[in-house]
């Protein structure tokens, strides 16, 4: 079983997320997996359950084009989220405020239907002594957003490895997305968007501080 990183400032144990999804990769270089020829094979399986013939000429390649964009679609299975964030900078002048980058766009697959969802992401942290390059935000959003999701795991995911490794004063994320599995699908709601936040620290704390972060992100004066 994982261990678990506890709330660095008392959250419920609903906000645990398992350390091994904040500090590790998921695939490790022994674990044993399927081989490409076998991955191309359950493609070829899936043509002709919908009542397609993978033999015919524009089919012919699919299977394996199909297994190279999952893999560059799944990159961050192989990516340490820790790792991201482990290069930091102390030359901050005393700066004492949140640092905020917003509409970080990201894309993601819903894992209960392995469809697109996609939109931005708006994080927000109040650091201490250290802080990160701008990038690695976005890198984070990636290396979490690559993978199969639920929104609001991923969500969860982002604010607690900005928590666990920067350590900052507080955390904030606000992610919103248009999910293809409700508006291709299903009920077929086009344009409905899904809106999840995560506050931690003094974001979670003061409500004043919560607000600001809003604001800013809507593009209202702080």
């Amino acid at each position: 079983m994982d261990a678990v990183i506890k709330p660095l400032r008392g959250l419920s144990d609903k906000s645990e997320v398992p350390a091994s999804e904040i500090q590790e990769a998921v695939v490790k270089p022994d674990q044993p997996r399927p081989s490409r020829d076998e991955a191309e094979g359950a493609v070829k399986t899936l043509l002709a359950y919908i009542g397609e013939n993978p033999q015919r000429e524009g089919l012919l390649d699919t299977p394996r084009r199909m297994v190279e964009a999952y893999d560059e679609l799944f990159q961050g299975y192989h990516q340490c989220p820790a790792e991201v964030l482990n290069r930091t900078f102390g030359e901050t002048a005393g700066y004492d405020d949140f640092v905020l980058v917003r509409d970080i766009e990201f894309h993601s697959h819903c894992e209960h239907h392995v469809m697109p969802f996609y939109g931005k992401a708006h994080i927000a942290y109040t650091p201490i002594d250290r802080v990160v390059g701008l990038s690695k935000l976005a890198r984070l959003v990636d290396a979490f957003a690559h993978r199969l999701q639920t929104q609001e795991h991923l969500t969860a995911q982002i604010a607690a490895a900005i928590d666990k490794v920067l350590q900052p004063r507080g955390v904030a994320v606000l992610l919103e997305a248009e999910h293809t599995c409700m508006s291709v699908r299903g009920i077929a709601k086009v344009g409905a968007k899904t809106m999840t936040t995560r506050f931690t620290g003094m974001f979670r704390d003061n409500p004043d501080e919560q607000a600001r972060f809003l604001n800013m992100v809507r593009g209202l004066a702080a």
